[in-house]
């Protein structure tokens, strides 16, 4: 017989890994133009025009119109509403870097040596979404 005071297990104990992410988007032409054209993350699948996805490792990143899954408002401009963190290898967040500056993006923190171990690089998309490009050193 079970103890009482023994908590049942969470069904979301199962959980391996995030799958997916999506970043629901105020002007997917502009975000595709970034996400392609810039950070040249070539589109794995399109469902319709207001879904893409991209695969990055084992995780598929969405850019997605709201729609049936939200109909929240979107988050207000100069809002970050998520920060996605891409693990690059040491010598490539100065890479990074120079290519975003190349397009013109403005980059909210040059590459920098974090006291936790990580080299950073801190810009935005053009919804305003924080990204980060990081490396352990």
């Amino acid at each position: 017989m079970a103890d009482q005071n023994t908590p049942t297990p969470s069904p979301f104990h199962s959980i391996r890994a995030v799958d997916y992410t999506v970043i629901f988007v105020r002007d997917m032409a502009a975000m595709r133009r970034f996400y392609e054209g810039v950070l040249r993350f070539p589109p794995t699948r399109e469902l319709s025009a207001g879904w893409i996805e991209y695969q990055i490792g084992g995780n598929t990143l969405a850019l997605a119109r709201p729609s049936r899954t939200a109909k929240d408002a979107p988050t207000p401009i100069g809002s970050a509403s998520l920060q996605l963190a891409f693990k690059v290898g040491a010598d490539d967040v100065d890479r990074c870097a120079d290519e975003l500056v190349r397009h013109g993006i403005d980059l909210l923190e040059p590459p920098t040596d974090q006291p936790f171990g990580h080299r950073t690089l801190f810009f935005r998309d053009p919804d305003g979404n924080l990204l980060e490009v990081y490396a352990e050193i």
